[in-house]
């Protein structure tokens, strides 16, 4: 049996993520406060009071939960999507992380191969300093606005054989088109990746 999202479901998917940034309410600038969620087996450094949204993703006749704790401030916006696999969901995760990745990168018209990643570490709660890749995109015009995007994921396997897909990412929307990788690796925006730690 093919594994894959249809087209339906990425368009539902996509919903999701920018309907859910639209119910989050503009914070106070860079008031940075660690969050705590053991449900989604993660520390990290948000620069506002977030919100929390959790729904179930339809995939291979299969429901799979899915969080985004995200926070608005003024044209960025910060979030950590996690989606949490069972011991016996396990073997989706090649193919389902793919397709996350594709989504998102099929809009910014590049590839994993392109030009606009970064090698990064994270550290893990019990201090374990792991390898990743951040990507800088820049997002295809949706008319007078501009977006680019910071955007990380990683896969971990869980205490009881299941697995965590996390993409951390945040989403800059303004008038001017940005050089991704230079404006997001100014300070404001590194603490954020820097300072998320899954178990």
């Amino acid at each position: 049996m093919k594994l894959g999202l249809s087209k339906p479901m990425l368009q539902k998917l996509g919903v999701f993520l920018v309907f859910s940034f639209l119910l989050i309410a503009c914070s106070p600038k860079l008031d940075w406060r660690t969050i705590q969620s053991p449900q989604e087996g993660y520390s990290a450094l948000f620069p506002g009071k977030s919100e929390k949204i959790e729904r179930r993703l339809p995939y291979q006749n299969q429901e799979i939960p899915q969080t985004l704790e995200a926070v608005k401030i003024d044209d960025d916006i910060y979030s950590v999507s996690t989606i949490r696999l069972t011991k016996d969901q396990v073997t989706l995760v090649p193919k389902l992380l793919e397709q996350l990745q594709g989504n998102l990168l099929n809009r910014a018209k590049v590839s994993l191969e392109s030009e606009v990643s970064v090698e990064a570490f994270y550290q893990t709660t019990n201090r374990q300093r792991i390898s990743t890749k951040d990507y800088f995109l820049e997002l295809q015009s949706t008319g007078a606005v501009e977006q680019s995007m910071r955007v990380r994921w990683i896969t971990k396997i869980t205490p009881d054989n299941g697995a965590r897909i996390y993409q951390l990412s945040v989403l800059h929307t303004a008038p001017a088109r940005v050089n991704a990788k230079q404006f997001f690796s100014e300070e404001a925006y590194s603490n954020f990746f820097d300072e998320f730690h899954p178990e």
